[in-house]
């Protein structure tokens, strides 16, 4: 399989159509139509239902867009690092991060390297750990921030100077609001949105007992903003971390933290034995010297 023809597939993908395609690319609509089904050659499998007024693909088509998507990212971004190889740092840098405040330190980290090497750039992919780590894995990432409890021996790792709070977040006016820490007893009847990140049951389980799987969870989530707003329509309760969503006094939302108090560590990681481009091997330097000044 050739880039070009990936790059194909992914704009008749995305446009479901071949004209539409054609014309984005600047080919004819034969060449691409030729490309195409040469690709469908090669692999052997149909890509495409080929209706009248769209495209839309199989169960084959839709595994290809996910795997060539993630070649072509990786295939730029490698295009990206040798760029770096001479003259003055540019390129870019790879970050994956679930919701925290943690991402504060490399932001600030970002904002000090910014004003020596101007022509870094910062690309940000929001998720769990176990969709950093996944991109990490497949070379998509240079660095994750992720939450304990995780895994993290296969990685080289810095542990971050911050401490996240578990708690609840509800609505400023549910009766739970009165209290200034929420325990265990006060779940046993509620509507409960959860992390669908199974590390992270298992820390909350720990938190509240043997009968956590008897808790009513409503929802699973994997990033609490749009959660949050379930919360805000009265759908339940969200067990998420402190300071991610704004619980201010002009907020209907308020935040109550776990009795007993339940905090997780924070690790910045990426794969042993990575080879850096020099951006990414600049930002990294960079967070050393900040984590030893704040020591």
């Amino acid at each position: 399989m050739e880039l070009r023809v990936l790059r194909y597939f992914l704009a008749v993908a995305r446009e479901e159509s071949i004209t539409a395609a054609a014309h984005q690319l600047h080919v004819t609509q034969p060449t691409l139509s030729r490309q195409l089904m040469d690709l469908e050659e090669e692999l052997g499998k149909p890509l495409f239902l080929r209706g009248n007024r769209k495209i839309t693909l199989t169960e084959e088509g839709r595994f290809l867009r996910k795997r060539a998507q993630e070649i072509i990212d990786l295939a730029d971004k490698t295009e990206a690092e040798f760029a770096d190889i001479d003259g003055m740092i540019s390129g870019d840098v790879h970050i994956g991060a679930g919701e925290t405040q943690a991402i504060r330190f490399l932001a600030k980290a970002a904002h000090h390297l910014q004003r020596e090497q101007p022509h870094i750039h910062y690309h940000l992919f929001s998720g769990n750990a176990d969709d950093v780590m996944e991109k990490l894995d497949k070379g998509l990432l240079d660095f994750g921030i992720v939450i304990e409890p995780v895994d993290i021996s296969k990685y080289d790792s810095l542990q971050l100077p911050y401490r996240d709070v578990w708690g609840v977040l509800m609505r400023r006016d549910s009766p739970l609001a009165a209290k200034e820490a929420i325990e265990p007893s006060d779940l046993s009847a509620l509507p409960l949105l959860c992390s669908r990140q199974s590390l992270i049951e298992t820390n909350l389980s720990d938190w509240y007992g043997s009968d956590f799987e008897q808790l009513n969870i409503v929802t699973r989530y994997n990033l609490i903003y749009n959660a949050a707003l379930m919360v805000e329509e009265g759908m339940g309760y969200a067990l998420t971390l402190d300071g991610l969503i704004n619980t201010t006094d002009d907020s209907v939302l308020c935040f109550r933290p776990l009795s007993p108090k339940l905090t997780a560590g924070l690790y910045l990681i990426w794969k042993k034995y990575q080879v850096f481009s020099k951006a990414s091997e600049k930002f990294l330097t960079c967070l050393r010297e900040d984590l030893d000044r704040n020591s």
